[in-house]
């Protein structure tokens, strides 16, 4: 009987102890989501991790207390980023995550960070599309789970004909490859798609929707949203969110929108 209560004893322990390795992993470090694929926003390159929501990131974690050897980066595509929150796997997300109330039934949000507007990319020497107005008859490519492929779904499902695909990376492949006419997302993604295209691809330029960039965060801290708020208000007081902006789409001629505004730093405790 004592064998057998001595060996349940030391099971109920090895099931802490495994636990306990289990989390120690991630002790002191804090969780980030973002995309590895977008050049000039969150790039995976050569084991680093460099674009705008990364800075952004590292900003907002360095004012929560951590340095950057204390991030630990997750990529986070758009059709799992909602999962990756509710499930525990990220602590934050900045993926160029645009705020929705779809998806505030989710998650929920700190910011914006960024406003940027849905636009179209090209080969350079296309001249047929001009705007969305050149759409009809044109094969585009875009991102599943994305807030763009659904505006195209929503607003010309009649007039074009849409690939959705992982990734931006391989939207961009396509449009090389003549596959798609074009691609659409938002303009800060493009610019730094067109950037890193060494003049291949050029972005029309003609936004048509306003894309809200938010921290994803769980559903219902409000504490850390506020948190990130002031971060973020603080970012764009001292110059560093606009020297960030112009780091990472350095080539592209791109211009954000200068009706931006930081967030209301209390925001979060509502």
């Amino acid at each position: 009987m004592w064998r057998r209560i001595i060996a349940g004893l030391c099971a109920i322990a090895c099931v802490f102890a495994v636990a306990a390795c289990g989390s120690a992993g991630d002790a002191g470090k804090i969780r980030i989501g973002i995309k590895f694929d977008q050049p000039g926003l969150g790039f995976k390159k050569s084991g680093t991790y460099v674009g705008f929501d990364v800075d952004v990131a590292k900003y907002i974690a360095k004012k929560l207390g951590y340095s950057e050897d204390q991030i630990v980066w997750k990529e986070a595509p758009s059709k799992q980023r909602e999962a990756m929150l509710q499930n525990g796997d990220v602590d934050m997300i900045l993926a160029t995550y645009s705020i929705t109330d779809e998806r505030k039934n989710a998650v929920s949000f700190a910011g914006p960070y960024f406003v940027a507007g849905q636009d179209l990319m090209v080969r350079k020497d296309d001249t047929s599309i001009k705007g969305p107005n050149d759409l009809n008859g044109k094969r585009l490519c875009s991102v599943t789970g994305s807030t763009s492929a659904a505006t195209v779904k929503e607003k010309f499902a009649s007039e074009v004909q849409l690939m959705e695909q992982p990734g931006y990376a391989e939207c961009a492949t396509a449009l090389f490859s003549g596959i798609v006419d074009a691609v659409t997302t938002d303009d800060i993604i493009l610019a730094g798609l067109a950037a890193a295209s060494r003049g291949r691809l050029r972005v029309v330029g003609k936004p048509f929707t306003q894309e809200r960039y938010g921290v994803g965060i769980k559903k219902g801290d409000t504490k850390l949203a506020t948190k990130i708020n002031k971060a973020i208000a603080d970012m764009i007081r001292d110059g560093s969110w606009e020297r960030a902006v112009q780091d990472n789409t350095q080539g592209a001629h791109y211009t954000p929108n200068p009706k931006f505004n930081p967030p209301d730093p209390t925001e979060g405790e509502k």
